[in-house]
């Protein structure tokens, strides 16, 4: 379950920095960030 966490964060952080740089899509890209950030810290509270 760990991994899974962690690829859907790289997953969005790629898209994040995808649309940041080559897109304008507004707050989305940031709403994709945000999400990203709370899957990994989901998954170093699980680990710990």
């Amino acid at each position: 379950m760990r991994g899974l966490l962690y690829i859907i964060a790289v997953i969005l952080i790629i898209g994040w920095a995808f649309g940041f740089f080559y897109g304008n899509a507004g707050s989305l890209i940031h709403i994709l960030l945000v999400i990203a950030i709370i899957a990994l810290i989901l998954g170093v509270i699980r680990r710990a």
